[in-house]
């Protein structure tokens, strides 16, 4: 019973590190920017894919294509920020959100046309695809690194975003453009920025997905729903609440799964109602 519990525990806290690194960029767009950006998903496909397209066509090793994601994305974000979303940074939230889910079925189609509609894998080095073994148990090392990595972008986010000048910019800019501007903070950079870092850190989430939850061009559209219910319940702009958000949610999931079969995935629905009843502005949001 231990054991079982113990599996159930470190399954859904990988799990959640999952969801976490695949919803802090949305998390830091949003929170931070009131920018509705519901292709944030997309973003992770370009990564994941970046990450497939590397190991398996040129043989790059799973480590070496990781920076590679996280930059493809970077780039794909800026130029979408460039061109289409700084015009609607003032536009309503309807606005936003019809051409943010526009950009989703353009990506769908586009990783479809190119791609196909399979299911993409890529094989990943022997040493994280056996087990660890602590205290008489066995835990998978996949797993282990992802909450490593999880807990490592945690740490870069939180020291980025709070104790540098960067951040105290991006904070002056999003609160009042104008005062930010009269003291010659470059606005349109530090959003540029700022998208740049969301959408990157998709980019990375998605290809750290694909030995969990697999890769196929329709991605952007089904996770988008547990990116979006991580920053809600977590709390707008807030990465300690995304990644508790996120914790929760995926220990509940693999709960739910293990012990009630019969809900399915429902339980973490419940779970997210509860905790916005609970907590209507998130588990440590402000506003």
């Amino acid at each position: 019973m231990l054991a079982s519990l113990a599996g159930v525990l470190f399954d859904g806290f990988a799990y959640g590190m999952l969801l976490f690194l695949l919803a802090v960029g949305l998390s830091v767009t949003l929170g931070m920017m009131n920018f509705v950006n519901l292709a944030h998903c997309s973003f992770a496909m370009v990564g994941g894919y970046a990450t497939v397209t590397l190991m398996n066509s040129y043989g790059w090793p799973f480590f070496a294509t990781l920076p590679v994601a996280f930059l493809v994305a970077a780039a794909v974000s800026i130029i979408l920020e460039r061109t289409l979303y700084r015009r609607l940074y003032r536009a309503s939230d309807l606005d936003q959100c019809l051409l943010t889910i526009g950009i989703v079925f353009i990506s769908i189609a586009a990783f479809a046309w190119f791609y196909g509609t399979v299911q993409q894998s890529a094989a990943m080095p022997s040493y994280l695809r056996g087990s660890v073994e602590l205290m008489g148990m066995n835990f998978a090392a996949y797993r282990l690194f992802l909450i490593g990595a999880g807990l490592a972008v945690t740490a870069v986010l939180v020291f980025s975003l709070e104790y540098t000048r960067f951040g105290a910019q991006v904070r002056a800019a999003v609160d009042n453009q104008r005062m930010a501007r009269g003291l010659g903070i470059d606005v349109d950079r530090a959003f540029m920025i700022t998208f740049a870092l969301g959408g990157g850190l998709a980019g990375l989430g998605g290809a750290l997905a694909i030995e969990i939850i697999g890769l196929d061009p329709a991605f952007a559209l089904t996770y988008l729903v547990y990116v979006l219910i991580v920053v809600a319940v977590g709390g707008l702009g807030s990465i300690a609440g995304s990644l508790a958000a996120a914790l929760v949610l995926g220990v509940s999931d693999m709960a739910g799964k293990y012990y009630f079969p019969w809900l399915g995935a429902f339980l973490i629905y419940l779970v997210m109602v509860g905790l916005l009843i609970w907590r209507p502005v998130g588990l440590f949001g402000k506003r």
